[in-house]
């Protein structure tokens, strides 16, 4: 598929997906899009494949022995497992993990590091970056007088929205958060999730969470995955107040899961 034929509103497009660790097929038939500027939440009980699917968005399951994977992941209309090398890949599309995990650097190079590895050094541009990095990240106001100081000297929150801004100095396309704020207070949490709301007008973001309320809060889209599957992905008001299958009511309603 060349880029003139990907719809205007397409950013990513998953075809048919397996994946397999040596024999266990973890996911099946996995069929997916994410449009521009939308949230889309991946919900459903842990081990159901949610995580693996995320990390198969930007190739981190090719550091897993044994992982095979079929179908395609298309990225606007480029696959990504043979027309992009992962290392830009992994630049276009970025990652936030569950649990803050900020260099063993200042606040400073934390966001900077990321553009000196692919060779930017002007101090002006760098500190330019940084800031713009950190203001998308809504962190400026409260960090721009420590600049210098460790990274983990910040809380746990601030923390969180440092590695957004360690992703976002990257110029990503897509942002893909993995349970973002399980390990933060709720305070903590709802700043992620204004973060997350006001993000979407530059970046395409799938978030996984267990929190149902936090997915119908933030998401435009919602996917409901059991045992490999992707029982369901719709609007999320349709998902929450009028699902599909009963197998995704049941787990909403908390009746399952």
């Amino acid at each position: 598929m060349n880029s003139e034929d990907v719809p205007a509103n397409k950013k990513l497009s998953v075809k048919n997906l397996d994946l397999f660790y040596g024999e266990f097929r973890a996911l099946k038939k996995i069929n997916f899009n994410l449009n521009r500027n939308e949230v889309t939440a991946l919900i459903g009980p842990s081990g159901c494949g949610k995580s693996t699917f995320l990390r198969v968005l930007n190739r981190m399951n090719d550091l897993i022995p044994d992982c095979r994977i079929t179908g395609e992941v298309l990225l606007d209309g480029e696959n990504v497992y043979r027309d992009i090398d992962a290392a830009d890949l992994r630049k276009r599309v970025g990652m936030v993990f569950q649990k803050p995990n900020p260099f063993n650097m200042s606040v400073f190079d934390n966001v900077a590091y990321g553009p000196r590895m692919q060779g930017m050094h002007d101090r002006k541009k760098l500190a330019a970056l940084v800031e713009t990095s950190l203001v998308k990240a809504a962190l400026w106001y409260e960090v721009r007088d420590r600049l210098k100081k460790p990274a983990q000297s910040l809380s746990g929150g601030q923390q969180q929205r440092l590695c957004i801004a360690r992703s976002i100095a990257m110029e990503p396309e897509i942002i893909l958060m993995d349970e973002p704020t399980s390990a933060l207070d709720p305070i903590a949490t709802g700043r992620i999730e204004e973060l997350i709301r006001e993000l979407k007008k530059d970046y395409s973001i799938i978030i996984v969470t267990h929190a149902m309320h936090q997915a119908s809060r933030i998401s435009d889209r919602t996917a409901y995955f059991l045992l490999g599957e992707m029982i369901e992905y719709d609007e999320t008001g349709k998902v929450f107040t009028n699902p599909a299958d009963k197998r995704t009511e049941d787990y909403i309603s908390g009746r399952f899961g």
